[in-house]
């Protein structure tokens, strides 16, 4: 396949293009005991999950760096402690040499304990720092049976760092408990998850996230912000995207000017990284100087969801009032009050660093609703209140007098 990752592009002899970097993935594989199972259209775990690699290495494009790490792979032995230390980087991350990455997938026997949080660790050393949005893709078909480090804990711990570090999973034929533990990482990076029961699914899946690392590197990140206690001293915010992360029963505070010819549009979208009790909600407020204020929130009674989400449409002046300042001047805007709520409440007792969620602004020109139609007001709307009664009477009288007439003759 040919490169798509040009070094350097020109419009003309003084304008330079930019370009995007080339992806930074690193692929992370199970290879602990459990991966000898032949459940898998007949076929060993460790098996399928080879022949995926060697497939995805081979349409892999020629700028992509790559590096692999197994977890599992080398300690035979019986003690814990020194099994679950067994994590190492084969394929260090550069740009790919496909025979070397086949070479050392190859090679790899099941043999040990499942150290996933370890591993995660590892795999975001190897990745390094930087602008460039890196990926890691779990491969494991059982949860980690080393913690601590707990692997969800891990994730957290990775995306605070605001290191545009995502985590995407794939379960091998998982049971529940595996299920929530790799969406539980996944949801915490703003990765994804899915499962693969075949071989032709877990091919796919690994080409899908690959495929996905590339365009990564070109979206602008949103930016990370961290919200106030309070109104006075919160971030003063323009319109654009936001990530921030509020624990549970937490509010959290930010400001955004607004003037009085605009409309502030809000919305905000929180990630459940985390088992919560039934009867949850999230709120967004926004309030000003003068008193009003605005609240839209959602909730859920029962049953799981892994985002929650609520918007609000705030304008600087209150219906039907108008600016006295003039049209063509200045205007001096005023700073709303935005302010980010839960209503969670979770048996966990470990809250840090908090759930993800992402904000974000926008301000327009207002853009009133159209009023709806009216009957007047003053002297017209008794007139046509007067007409109406009287109407409304003179037909309920012909209708008692026709009935009682039919009754009779009856």
């Amino acid at each position: 396949m040919s490169a798509v990752f040009p070094t350097a592009a020109y419009a003309d002899d003084n304008e330079p293009v930019e370009t995007a970097p080339p992806p930074r993935v690193e692929l992370v594989l199970d290879v602990s005991g459990s991966m000898r199972a032949a459940d898998i259209d007949g076929r060993t775990r460790i098996s399928v999950a080879q022949q995926a690699f060697n497939e995805v290495v081979d349409a892999l494009p020629d700028g992509t760096e790559l590096g692999i790490r197994v977890l599992g792979a080398t300690y035979k032995g019986k003690d814990k402690a020194e099994g679950c230390k067994d994590t190492q980087q084969i394929v260090p991350v550069a740009p790919v040499d496909r025979a070397a990455a086949k070479n050392a997938i190859a090679k790899l026997r099941p043999t040990g304990f499942t150290p996933v949080g370890l591993a995660l660790r590892g795999a975001a050393e190897d990745l390094g720092t930087g602008e460039t949005a890196r990926r890691i893709i779990l491969i494991t078909d059982g949860e980690d049976t080393c913690a601590p480090p707990d692997p969800c804990d891990v994730a957290r711990e990775l995306a605070a760092k605001g290191t545009h570090l995502v985590v995407d999973t794939l379960g091998l034929a998982p049971d529940d408990k595996v299920r929530r533990q790799l969406v539980c990482i996944a949801a915490a990076t703003g990765g994804t998850y899915a499962s693969a029961e075949t071989p032709a699914q877990l091919t796919d899946r690994i080409k899908q996230l690959v495929d996905r690392a590339k365009d990564t590197t070109v979206v602008k990140p949103p930016a990370v912000v961290a919200g106030g206690k309070e109104c006075a001293g919160a971030p003063l915010l323009s319109p654009g995207v936001y990530t921030d992360r509020e624990k549970i029963s937490e509010h959290r505070w930010y400001r955004v000017p607004v003037r009085v010819d605009q409309e502030l549009r809000a919305s905000v979208s929180i990630a459940l990284d985390r088992p919560v009790n039934r009867d949850y909600g999230v709120l967004l407020r926004a309030t000003a100087a003068d008193g009003r204020e605005l609240v839209r929130g959602t909730d859920a009674g029962s049953g799981r969801t892994d985002v929650l989400s609520t918007g609000l449409r705030w304008s600087a002046l209150e219906p039907d009032v108008e600016s006295d300042q003039p049209a063509d001047g200045p205007t001096t805007p005023t700073e709303v009050c935005l302010v980010i709520s839960n209503s969670f409440a979770s048996s966990t007792a470990n809250d840090a660093p908090g759930m993800p969620f992402e904000l974000t602004i926008d301000v327009v020109a207002t853009s009133p609703a159209p009023d709806a139609p009216g009957l007047g007001s003053g002297w017209l709307l008794l007139l046509v209140l007067t007409v109406a009664g009287l109407i409304t009477g003179v037909l309920a009288g012909w209708g008692t007098r026709w009935w009682i007439a039919t009754w009779r003759t009856n």
